[in-house]
């Protein structure tokens, strides 16, 4: 499975490519990050941010594509800017017949880590360890993107067989952070936010 993963933003999109094996490893095929400056006009730091997304759609072509869902935040500005990019995003990929899945910061942080309010600094160590990657990507936004693209792959699979050989320790952490977030599922605390 090809997963492009969003980390929406005005300031800075970040986008990650992941392909993921049936056995759940996860290998890097692109990442970046889509910046528009706070000079423009909003139309245009759209345009910016939808032509960006356009090449990437077009040149990885996924089967899916994952971005954050907007999440309570006591920033409005924030949440507009958020949300105007994750709408311009999932046009983008509608047009193509991609088929898009959101994830709250929560559940990606819990899929990656096993632990659903680990800090960026965890979640960034641990994608680059899933990734086998040499150094960390950068800034944040590019490893949240790879992150949500992890983890819509490892939810979106079957169930994780209870000691499958091919279960990393990660995907261990998830499945067992995946049955305590049906518990817990709405006592997130307001204004919690990932992004």
């Amino acid at each position: 499975m090809r997963v492009l993963g969003v980390d929406p933003g005005l300031t800075r999109c970040g986008l990650g490519v992941v392909d993921v094996a049936a056995s759940r490893q996860a290998t890097l095929v692109g990442v970046g990050v889509v910046g528009s400056s706070h000079e423009l006009s909003l139309e245009a730091r759209l345009l910016v941010i939808a032509e960006a997304v356009d090449q990437w759609l077009d040149a990885f072509k996924p089967d899916v594509l994952a971005i954050e869902r907007v999440f309570a935040q006591t920033n409005l500005s924030t949440v507009m800017g958020v949300a105007q990019v994750s709408g311009v995003v999932m046009v983008a990929a509608a047009r193509r017949g991609i088929p898009v899945a959101m994830h709250t910061p929560s559940e990606v942080k819990a899929a990656v880590t096993g632990n659903g309010r680990a800090d960026k600094a965890h979640v960034t160590a641990m994608v680059t360890r899933l990734l086998r990657l040499d150094e960390p990507p950068r800034p944040a936004d590019a490893a949240d993107a790879l992150a949500l693209a992890i983890a819509h792959a490892w939810r979106s699979g079957a169930s994780f067989a209870s000691g499958s050989q091919s279960t990393t320790a990660a995907q261990q952490l998830w499945r067992e952070a995946e049955r305590k977030s049906k518990v817990t599922k709405n006592k997130e605390a307001p204004g919690a936010t990932w992004h």
